[in-house]
């Protein structure tokens, strides 16, 4: 009865409503006593909804929003190892020795894979992903144009094969057939860009003689580098770019610039300036990349500082004659070669930033760490160092997100983190971080290297600026899902406890030690044994110190493949003063015995400190071994030790004719 019930209900009203506005249509012209503002209430009172839909706008959605979505979801895990580690966890680095090997492991089953896919084509043609990831499909490295033709031309110039590419070129001259000018351009391009070479493939042997190591090689020792990084051609004289460039029956902009680029990027720049007063002569007008080349250039062909500026304010001149307009590069290459100008850099650096922004173009990150790099240099030179432009820098870039604009974007972090930690400014110091956090701008870190560069320098100014609660913070959260500390920054870490008065958690930060792979550090490993010794502590704190003396003992002689630390006279006393101090007597003495097995002689207050140990249990025998033991080392104490043992202890006759016997020994001895 319900339904039948609301259904009738339903029915009745809503003809009594239809009945209502009949009845008030008919009625309203002739209601003289409503007012304008009563007959809107009831207008507005009896409204019906509208019956039209309205569609929202269509929505697209790119192919990675869902992952997006629930990658902003998670934040990062400080306790998990970088991403790319992830997919195997045996292969999870503990140290920065094992990250370096399991990144070049990686990289190297990735060449493979990439070398036998390309060469195999045939048997991956199906693509199962979804987006679809070019990289993971094959990649044409072969020729299929084997014809004598423009369009094999085109084939190996996009397939960078330089010699085969200058091979059907020059076959095509033969042939008299005509090549377009673009194609022609294409070319130098290529012969240009790798210096009339086909390009090294990574991980491949490389048989052409190339230069040695530069000085950026050297500069950046200890860094994770490819089988490219340390290839560097020189510009030949006469060489297939020149050729080709010489029998061009007309000459323009284009294909000088590709020459001259050329020449600046493997180092023939007094050949780069020769270029460009020919392209003078031939009344053309340069490009803003022959410009940015020639300006990068300016520093090596000019030896004194000012005559290198004047280089570069002649180019800059005639590049505005030419009416030819900058861009971010050319800024970046001016300010990046002031860099190299000595005192002069201070000055216009500051009006090349002016005069960048006076012309609408935004600098990047590369450009400020130039100018903090110039400015840095231009201190240290006086002596006297500031943090003034980077606050300054500071205020200008807070709050804003960056992508990459320069190669060079990726040094400012660590160059500003550098400039706070020589100037022990800590507050500057979070501000660059927080920088680095803000939106995606963690990317600019760059490689991992850099990055750790960046997170060293944050953590050595937290352990020397900071409270050592706020530095034990931060070390949780940045290792080891960020930064791998080296033995340098853990001395840092000790040095922060001892002055914070924590010493009770070093054996904690001695399992990191273990865990980073920093235990066969002698100069790190006896930092943490003198802290340990130093003082007196409670029973519980002793106890816990000589666990960790006990561990340190056993790491270093139990695996002999591991490059173990050598022993030395305080590593071994401070071991045997914690296991006394903890009534570790037999471990202690075991202890003891190790300085006659690794040639080292202990010292007088060690052996008056176990002499008391032995009164205090009793053990007259282990006293008169003692004294046996330092007179082994010819010690000048061993009268004295022997004396006070025949004073203190219960002994047998037996004893006490070794001991005077020793006592006298050791006196006409003196």
């Amino acid at each position: 009865m319900a339904a039948p019930g609301r259904h009738v209900g339903h029915y009745i009203q809503r003809n009594s409503r239809l009945l209502l506005n009949n009845f008030e249509q008919l009625w309203s012209p002739r209601n003289f006593g409503w007012t304008s503002a009563l007959r809107q209430q009831a207008a507005e009172a009896n409204k019906e909804p509208p019956d039209t839909i309205v569609i929202p706008r269509k929505k697209t959605w790119s192919k990675e929003a869902v992952l997006e979505a629930l990658s902003s979801t998670v934040g990062r895990d400080p306790t998990a190892y970088p991403y790319n580690f992830q997919d195997d966890p045996f292969l999870s680095p503990r140290t920065m020795n094992e990250f370096k090997m399991y990144s070049l492991s990686q990289e190297s089953g990735k060449s493979a894979a990439k070398f036998f896919i390309n060469n195999n084509p045939k048997y991956f043609t199906r693509d199962f992903a979804e987006p679809h990831i070019p990289c993971l499909m094959p990649e044409t490295v072969s020729l299929l144009l084997e014809d004598v033709s423009e369009e094999a031309l085109k084939e190996r110039i996009n397939l960078r094969k330089v010699t085969a590419a200058v091979e059907m070129y020059d076959q095509l001259l033969q042939s008299g057939t005509t090549i377009s000018m673009e194609t022609t351009y294409d070319l130098l391009d290529l012969i240009c860009l790798y210096c009339d070479r086909d390009p090294v493939e990574e991980g491949g042997a490389q048989t052409e003689e190339m230069e040695e190591p530069g000085e950026e090689v050297r500069r950046g020792r200890g860094k994770v580098r490819w089988a490219s990084d340390f290839v560097k051609f020189s510009w030949k004289e006469n060489n297939n770019a020149e050729r080709i460039f010489n029998l061009l029956p007309e000459r323009d902009t284009r294909c000088y610039s590709a020459l001259i680029r050329g020449m600046v990027k493997h180092g023939a720049h007094a050949k780069a300036f020769s270029m460009y007063t020919d392209l003078l002569n031939n009344r053309l007008t340069a490009d803003v990349h022959i410009f940015n080349a020639l300006v990068t250039a300016a520093p090596d062909v000019r030896d004194k500082y000012n005559e290198r500026w004047d280089l570069i304010a002649e180019l800059l001149s005639q590049m505005n004659q030419q009416k030819v307009q900058p861009n971010l590069s050319t800024f970046n290459s001016v300010l990046k070669a002031l860099r190299r100008c000595g005192s002069l850099a201070k000055t216009q650096a500051i009006h090349t930033l002016n005069e960048m922004k006076a012309m609408g173009i935004a600098p990047s990150l590369a450009s400020y760490d130039h100018i903090l790099n110039a400015f840095s240099k231009a201190a240290s030179s006086s002596g006297a160092v500031n943090t003034d432009i980077l606050q300054e820098v500071m205020s200008e870039l807070e709050g804003k997100s960056f992508t990459c604009q320069d190669p060079d974007d990726v040094l400012f972090f660590s160059t500003a983190m550098r400039i706070c930690l020589n100037n022990k400014d800590l507050e500057l110091g979070y501000r660059v971080y927080n920088l680095v956090e803000h939106g995606e701008n963690w990317r600019l870190l760059g490689a991992f290297y850099h990055q750790g560069i960046f997170y060293r320098r944050f953590f050595n100014l937290l352990c020397m600026m900071e409270h050592i609660d706020v530095v034990l913070t931060w070390y949780r959260k940045l290792v080891p899902s960020l930064y791998y500390p080296n033995h340098q920054g853990l001395k840092d870490l000790l040095q922060a406890l001892d002055t914070d008065g924590r010493l009770d958690l070093l054996p904690t930060i001695w399992k990191d030690i273990r865990a980073l792979g920093h235990d066969n550090k002698s100069e790190l490993v006896e930092e943490l044994l003198m802290l340990m010794a130093r003082d007196k502590h409670s029973a519980e704190v002793q106890e816990a110190f000589a666990a960790c003396a006990l561990d340190i003992k056993s790491v270093s002689e139990g695996d002999m493949r591991k490059n173990t630390m050598e022993w030395s006279t305080s590593s071994l006393s401070n071991i045997t003063s914690l296991l006394l101090r903890a009534d570790k007597t037999q471990a202690a003495w075991e202890t003891l015995k190790l300085f006659k097995s690794k040639n080292r002689v202990p010292e007088e207050p060690l052996l008056e400190d176990f002499l008391s140990v032995c009164c205090s249990d009793g053990s007259p025998q282990r006293a008169v071994m003692l004294v046996q033991l330092s007179a082994a080392f010819c010690l000048s104490a061993t009268p004295k030790l022997a004396k006070r043992t025949l004073a203190e202890f219960n002994l047998t006759e037996k004893q006490r004719a070794v001991l005077s016997e020793l006592e006298c020994t050791g006196e006409s001895s003196g």
